[in-house]
């Protein structure tokens, strides 16, 4: 049985400092981030009906609007206090939170100036993100853009281009998602989550120069220290993926996923990545 469509729920949304019932969350067709990408977003998991780490994803969300020349309205702790209002009155134990700001529809041109800035958060129930206990990759040929090109840092919408792009073409050869390489051919990220490689016994991931510096990949690197695994953040390059012995994402929607193949390269389902994956499933339901 499908899920409904995003648009025709019940439920509430908070929708500038409100609830709102869920069909009645909707804005003007106008408005300036629809036309050019300045949205900025976050996402959040719920575990026995909190959200983790909901603060840290409350100041990326005034992190990503300050790198694109905006202010959000409403302060940390406002969105802290409206998002777990959000799950409550969904009465969610489990699920997922999107929060989202956006620039209105005062102007049209290319600049920004004069826009009103919107935010809202909706809550909803969400599973595994995939369905297979370890996904195939295949190299996307979009590549991550240069830090001077874009805000690399900022959860910005605009940038999500070129995910929707290389996951849609993964999807279509048969993997469950893309690989990308960055502007340079270093290895990147998948199209929503970060990447590892143990290689020698050490957790090796590319440095955060053209990728979101994830929560959930800063959360799983001090749980592998924790552990006493050796985690070095480095440039890396597509021929070092025959090195590794295990490979995994990391991601707030993903949480720590194992990966059996890229590019039809096997790689099985380690200790280390079994280790990480229990760790953290412990650590969100604490």
């Amino acid at each position: 049985m499908s899920s409904p469509p995003m648009d025709d729920r019940d439920g509430v949304i908070w929708y500038n400092g409100k609830l709102l019932p869920w069909r009645e969350a909707k804005f003007h067709v106008l408005s300036h981030s629809l036309h050019y990408g300045n949205g900025v977003f976050e996402g959040l998991r719920i575990y026995n009906g909190k959200a983790f780490k909901l603060t840290e994803h409350s100041a990326r969300l005034h992190k990503s609007a300050n790198m694109l020349a905006y202010e959000l309205p409403y302060s940390v702790a406002e969105l802290d206090a409206a998002t777990k209002l959000v799950i409550a009155e969904n009465k969610l134990d489990s699920g997922y939170v999107r929060p989202i700001a956006w620039r209105g529809a005062e102007v049209i041109g290319v600049s920004a100036i004069g826009t009103k800035v919107h935010v809202a958060i909706a809550a909803f129930p969400w599973g595994a993100y995939y369905e297979q206990k370890a996904i195939k990759l295949v190299t996307s040929r979009w590549k991550r853009p240069s830090p001077e090109s874009s805000p690399a840092g900022s959860k910005a919408a605009g940038l999500y281009i070129i995910c929707t792009l290389a996951k849609d073409e993964a999807l279509a050869a048969g993997a469950q998602d893309a690989l990308m390489h960055d502007y340079k051919g270093r290895l990147s990220e998948a199209t929503g989550a970060n990447l590892f490689l143990l290689i020698n016994g050490e957790l090796h991931t590319p440095t955060t120069e053209t990728i979101l510096n994830g929560i959930t990949r800063q959360t799983v690197m001090d749980l592998a220290r924790r552990a006493g695994i050796t985690v070095v953040e480095r440039e890396i390059w597509p021929d070092e993926l025959a090195k590794a012995t295990e490979v995994f994402l990391t991601g707030t929607a993903v949480e720590v996923q194992p990966v059996g193949s890229i590019d039809g390269r096997e790689y099985p389902v380690g200790p280390v990545t079994k280790k990480l994956q229990a760790e953290y499933a412990a650590l969100v339901r604490s």
